[in-house]
């Protein structure tokens, strides 16, 4: 049986859009509750304001990671039909082009023109999207799963303190939101780590100094600007 190892790039492009709308979700509804809760407003503000925050939150996220990841597409598609053209027009010296990356990479000079000619014969402009232009299957840009990973990711993670701001007694909100949202972010954190083939700890230790520092600073400002005396 063939040995096969195991990767994690090809889950870059769905991990990053989904780890970053779970983390923006809870971050920014909690950090707006907290917020509206220390400002001093009564429950059904308190909820109203998250649940706006929720459906806001979500629409941004998924427009702009589709718009985000709609231009890179365009640039790709962009690079490839200028690639295409190329080869069509001056097919040997954009075979020298890729046997100077092959010799560049250690292959020696015979040794690389044999390769880029093989690839070449194969699937010449897959060979200069991959080794010119850096472009992979696992890594080409996905606008609508991107803003559908992003919009399902943050409703997600706004839903956690939500649910809090809802059960919490309301005297109570800014200290449940507190005790809830940073172990929620620390098993975002541990499970993007893991996803990801990562370090946990630094994983988990920079999204819960992050949040923690949101819901402070969000804090402080609702004191500022209370609306009770």
């Amino acid at each position: 049986m063939a040995h096969q190892e195991l990767h994690f790039l090809q889950r870059s492009g769905w991990l990053r859009a989904t780890v970053l709308g779970a983390n923006d979700g809870i971050i920014s509804t909690a950090s707006l509750l907290m917020g509206v809760a220390a400002a001093g407003t009564n429950h059904e503000t308190l909820l109203m304001t998250g649940i706006a925050g929720l459906v806001a939150g979500a629409l941004s996220m998924a427009a702009g990671e589709y718009v985000s990841v709609s231009s890179q597409t365009d640039i790709e598609q962009a690079d490839l039909a200028r690639e295409a053209a190329e080869l069509k027009e001056n097919p040997e010296s954009e075979l020298r082009e890729l046997t100077g990356i092959y010799i560049q990479r250690g292959l020696s000079p015979d040794l690389a023109r044999q390769v880029a000619q093989a690839l070449s014969q194969h699937d010449s402009l897959a060979a200069h999207a991959r080794d010119e232009l850096g472009l992979h299957d696992n890594n080409q840009a996905q606008p609508f799963q991107a803003a559908l990973a992003s919009a399902l990711a943050f409703s997600s993670g706004a839903l956690l303190p939500l649910m809090t701001a809802w059960l919490a007694p309301h005297s109570q909100a800014q200290t449940w939101l507190t005790l809830s949202t940073l172990p929620f972010l620390g098993l975002l954190g541990m499970v993007s780590a893991r996803t990801g083939g990562a370090r946990v700890w630094k994983s988990v230790s920079r999204v819960v100094f992050w949040g923690a520092l949101a819901l402070a600073a969000t804090a402080l400002i609702g004191r500022w600007f209370g609306v009770t005396p």
